[in-house]
């Protein structure tokens, strides 16, 4: 019955929709007073309920293995431990789609139920857009991908999950990035519903902006987890390989980042309208085509879900959908937009268009990458595009991008000039050159390396000259959440060059009691072991490390060889110091009776990950400051309203 419960609820969830659709056309066509148009935001809510209903029921029959229901015997085993059963619900194709489902009505419920800064049709114009978005995710859920499908009779054991998402990554990775693509949704229903109406204002922002603000929080760790995950558990070495799907998550960030200045522009200041808008689809569009690059069986990656081309091309016709309409109605509509207010090329405003087209060139860098190969091998021709093409060519746009972000904020807005903070261009400058130089001497490392690390130090130092002068303990949340992202941005960037510039491999095959070195660390192979785990078996090397010739400690990479699904994976690990990580792999034994190990020395790798905390952390206390604004606002304008009322009530 759990299983029955379930879809039953995903059901009801998707008449609703239907429902809130209707409801939210009526208000536009014929006024918000009908009884349909009424019905729009109860029944955004009690959708939100059900569809929570229809996924705690998917949990449940993951968490009991009931082998009876085919997604359940496809990805788990009785013998599996219980948070990689629960995390399994959403380790395949169709319990993915059903968390996406649930976040957006969860979200659209919320939006119905706090939501009241918009004008009432532009309210209703929103929420009908959102129940056009999830009602094509229930069509796909209901009619291609049942999460709930029972099997004609019970399997006597499941197929288990694929050994490489058996780790705590897939309990953080996809809800974080999830959460972050249903928030780009919402921003996505806000700008149809604005064009529609017509009412592309400061309101409009204001309402928008926490939705951006969290989509890009959510994404952000999202992205972060993800790297990590992917750079311990593939034995690779490495945190970003450019993978498509990689670049599935990362095109929405860069779109969301620029919609998110965008929309604070146009809530603060009334300007950039029509980027607000532009960026408001284009974020949304390349989430829906993470979505189905990963769905539609094109890709080859250890972290694409593999499905039918049939399931594939209905998230094609969806994504021709949304987004071919959304653009239709941005082409009939945009020329209807006001401008908005004017500003000088030498502001804040100015230097955020700036950053905005550079963001716009890198989004549009991945793109091509991520698709040209796609596009050759429809035409037989293989092409591998991957760092040489990625790291340079997007370089050309980044480096401007963070020249600009450093000087940037120090600008007013509407109208400044560059001889005003010229002592603070002066200084970026000089640790710029200065840095360069002296990385340059020091190391010699490859340009881009030096580059990077050149600008993560000037950038890091400009971070916090917005505070120049200023009391620190009067200082805006908001202003705080800026300055600590644009800090984690250059922490990051540090790390990215230092494991660029000073990473040292090492490739030994060692016999028990052999010894090797790799940058100030030597190692010892004490002996190789036989171990099992509840759904595996390894052989784990015992290492005995010490970094400068200090005390040793103890490692154990294992390779480990999975019976549920059958596959053999590594297990690395790390051990990290303040400066750096020695990454450590096992590999199998050679005829001669030795051992394969790899190794990693990374300095200061580790930074690549504070850094994406840190922005994290940044935007975070951005939206506490801003909804804190908002909400002072709210009460300033109630407490106007009310005395409003007494006064006419006394005349």
């Amino acid at each position: 019955m759990i299983a029955e419960i379930g879809l039953a609820a995903l059901w009801l969830a998707a008449a609703l929709a239907v429902l809130q659709l209707v409801g939210g056309v009526l208000a536009l066509r014929g006024g918000t007073e009908s009884e349909l148009a009424g019905l729009t935001r109860p029944a955004a809510i009690l959708q939100g309920g059900l569809v929570a209903v229809s996924f705690a029921m998917l949990l449940w029959v993951f968490a009991i293995t009931d082998l009876s229901v085919k997604l359940v015997a496809m990805n788990s085993h009785t013998m599996k431990p219980l948070i990689f059963k629960l995390s399994g619900a959403w380790g395949n194709h169709e319990g993915s789609m059903l968390l996406w489902v649930t976040v957006m009505a969860l979200a659209g419920a919320l939006i119905a139920g706090v939501e009241r800064r918009l004008p009432e049709r532009t309210m209703q114009a929103t929420l009908a857009a959102q129940g056009f978005v999830a009602l094509g995710f229930y069509a796909f859920l209901l009619l291609s991908s049942n999460p709930f499908e029972r099997l004609p009779q019970p399997a006597v054991e499941g197929l288990g999950l694929n050994p490489l998402l058996q780790d705590i990554g897939l309990a953080l990775h996809p809800p974080t990035l999830y959460f972050g693509y249903v928030g780009l949704s919402v921003a996505f229903s806000f700008a149809v519903g604005a064009l529609m109406t017509r009412q592309v204002t400061p309101d409009f922002a204001r309402a928008m902006r926490p939705w951006i603000l969290g989509a890009w929080v959510f994404l952000t760790l999202g992205i972060t987890a993800g790297s990590y995950w992917a750079y311990y558990e593939l034995g690779w070495g490495g945190y970003w390989f450019w993978d498509p799907v990689e670049n599935a998550s990362l095109m929405p960030w860069l779109a969301a980042t620029a919609l998110l200045h965008s929309a604070s522009v146009l809530a603060s200041r009334d300007a950039l309208r029509v980027w607000t808008i532009m960026l408001g689809v284009v974020a949304f569009s390349m989430s829906m085509l993470g979505t189905f690059l990963v769905r539609s069986g094109i890709l080859t990656s250890v972290h694409a879900f593999a499905v039918d081309p049939e399931r594939g091309s209905f998230i094609l016709f969806l994504l021709a959908l949304y987004i071919g309409g959304a653009l239709l109605l941005f082409a009939l509509r945009a020329g209807s937009i006001n401008e908005g207010e004017r500003f000088s090329v030498a502001s804040r405003e100015g230097a955020l268009v700036v950053n905005n087209v550079m963001l716009s060139a890198i989004l549009a860098v991945v793109l091509l990458g991520t698709l040209y190969p796609l596009l050759t091998e429809a035409f037989d021709v293989r092409v591998s595009v991957g760092p040489p093409y990625f790291n340079p060519v997007g370089a050309v746009f980044a480096f401007p991008m963070l020249a600009v972000m450093a000087v940037g904020p120090l600008l007013r807005w509407r109208k400044d000039s560059w001889a005003r903070i010229s002592k603070e261009i002066a200084l970026v400058a000089a640790l710029l050159l200065a840095a360069l130089i002296l990385c340059t001497v020091l190391f010699g490392a490859a340009l881009l390396p030096l580059l990077g690390l050149s600008f993560a130090v000037a950038l890091g130092v400009a971070s916090f000259l917005p505070l120049k002068g200023r009391n620190l303990l009067r200082v805006p949340i908001a202003t705080w959440g800026m300055v600590i992202a644009h800090f984690g941005i250059a922490v990051a960037l540090f790390g990215m060059a230092s494991e660029g510039a000073f990473s040292q491999e090492k490739l030994a095959a060692l016999e028990e009691g052999g010894t090797t070195a790799v940058g100030p660390w030597a190692i010892r192979l004490e002996s190789v072991d036989p171990i099992a785990g509840p759904n595996w078996t390894a052989m784990a090397g015992q290492l005995d490390v010490s970094y400068k010739g200090g005390e040793p400690t103890r490692i154990a990479p294992e390779s480990r060889n999975f019976w549920a699904p059958a596959q053999q994976t590594t297990e690395s690990v790390l051990v990290t110091r303040w400066n750096g990580q020695l990454y450590a792999v096992m590999g199998g034994e050679n005829n001669d009776g030795r051992w394969q190990l790899r190794l990693w020395w990374k300095p200061f790798v580790t930074f690549i990950w504070y850094g994406g905390l840190l922005v994290a952390l940044g935007g975070a206390l951005a939206l506490i400051g801003r909804v804190r604004v908002d909400l002072r606002r709210r009460s300033v304008r109630r407490r106007l309203a009310v005395r409003r009322k007494d006064e006419e009530a006394l005349a």
